[in-house]
């Protein structure tokens, strides 16, 4: 499958075409901070049933801690599972497409059915199942490394730090969203937990716009044996000359990842199996028990 006619790269190259990719690999925003403000809702809090808003705007919680609580902790649950299959589907069918835009797509179906929440259950089985176990998973997964694997080796690590500030960016806008429109009816209207959720799906839908237009990864196109396609990204990217260095560099790269397939497993990287010195279970482990406490 050749490139698109219509792709950016094309048309933009070197620093242009990096821009361009950090641009849209940052649309990516994460849904982070959008609960707090949402769980504090008097409308919300009515509607799931789990306590009431005083004559001072406090929230009080009369009914269960674990309703409240397992609104927002599903949330992680269903990011482990994303993140597991993001990781799966981005490397057997692609990074770009059609990762990133099933990504999209299903993430839009779920900030659809999580704004138009009727009831508990509703909400947990939209966040659970369609918003975060596909866009924090895949998205949130998968566009860091298509971005990572298409910027040039040089500038790869400022892009990355400027596409996770734009992450965070997007909680700032999150919380700021929300603390303007708990002065709507006093916090009481159910547009003020609405319209935050479903506002994740404006840069959703520019992201799954934008990226049928955009280069595949060249680590990907040559694990796919589209050597000329990568060649000529790398050459947009970088020039003729360090292009071809690149390219033997990524090769030699897939060559070592494919004599030592039978290791790339999420049991072998979680039991540090096969991995030598480098102990990379022990590592594993330890950032995950770090981010649980």
């Amino acid at each position: 499958m050749a490139i698109g006619k219509y792709n950016v790269a094309h048309k933009l190259k070197k620093r242009q075409l990096l821009i361009a990719v950090n641009c849209v690999a940052g649309l990516s925003i994460s849904s982070l901070g959008m609960m707090a403000g949402v769980n504090n809702s008097k409308d919300y809090i009515d509607r799931m049933k789990y306590g009431y808003v005083d004559e001072h705007g406090t929230p009080i919680v009369t009914n269960s801690l674990l309703i409240g609580g397992g609104i927002v902790a599903i949330y992680y649950f269903g990011t482990l599972l994303g993140c597991l299959l993001g990781g799966v589907v981005g490397d057997r069918i692609g990074r770009l497409i059609p990762s990133i835009a099933f990504g999209c797509a299903w993430a839009i179906v779920g900030a659809s059915l999580q704004c138009s929440a009727m009831n508990v259950a509703w909400v947990c089985c939209a966040r659970l199942v369609n918003l975060n176990c596909i866009e924090i998973g895949i998205l949130n997964a998968i566009v860091p490394v298509w971005a990572a694997e298409t910027v040039e080796y040089k500038p790869r690590g400022q892009f990355m730090a400027i596409e996770f500030t734009l992450n965070i960016f997007g909680v700032v806008v999150a919380y700021w969203l929300e603390y303007g429109l708990s002065y709507i009816d006093d916090g009481a209207s159910a547009f003020r937990w609405r319209f935050p959720i479903a506002f994740q799906i404006i840069p959703l839908i520019i992201l799954l716009s934008a990226v049928w237009f955009f280069p595949e990864s060249p680590h990907y196109l040559i694990k796919a044996g589209r050597h000329d396609d990568a060649r000529y990204i790398l050459q947009r990217l970088c020039g003729p000359e360090e292009a071809e260095v690149e390219h033997k560099d990524i090769c030699n790269i897939v060559e070592l990842e494919k004599k030592h397939a039978s290791r790339n497993s999420y049991l072998h990287m979680s039991s540090s199996a096969g991995s030598g010195n480098l102990h990379l279970g022990r590592r594993v482990q330890l950032v995950i028990w770090l981010e649980i406490m």
